[in-house]
């Protein structure tokens, strides 16, 4: 039995599938950010087997280029969560709403 690129690719789904549900169902800011992680590193896994697939170095650059943007979101995103953290002594998404003006 080897593993094909559709193996990788539905635990690819799978991945981004739990962290979509990670964002729908908790309210806490911390764990909605690691999700969305979550479903870049799903998008990440796609683009490697595609590449993959095809032969094709692309998907890796791709990566590449997400990975760049995701560490640029992990400092800023952090950061402001912390911050707010520190303001308010909750990380509840529920409660950050009161912010907009």
């Amino acid at each position: 039995m080897t593993v094909t690129p559709g193996w990788y690719m539905t635990l690819a789904a799978v991945l981004f599938a739990i962290g979509l549900l990670g964002i729908l169902v908790r309210r806490n800011a911390l764990i909605m950010f690691m999700c969305v992680e979550l479903m870049l590193n799903a998008v990440n896994l796609t683009f490697v087997a595609a590449g993959r697939a095809l032969g094709l170095i692309d998907g890796q650059v791709s990566v590449f280029f997400v990975l760049v943007v995701a560490a640029a979101e992990v400092v800023i995103g952090l950061a402001i969560i912390v911050a707010v953290f520190r303001q308010r002594s909750s990380a509840s998404v529920d409660e950050l709403s009161g912010l907009s003006g």
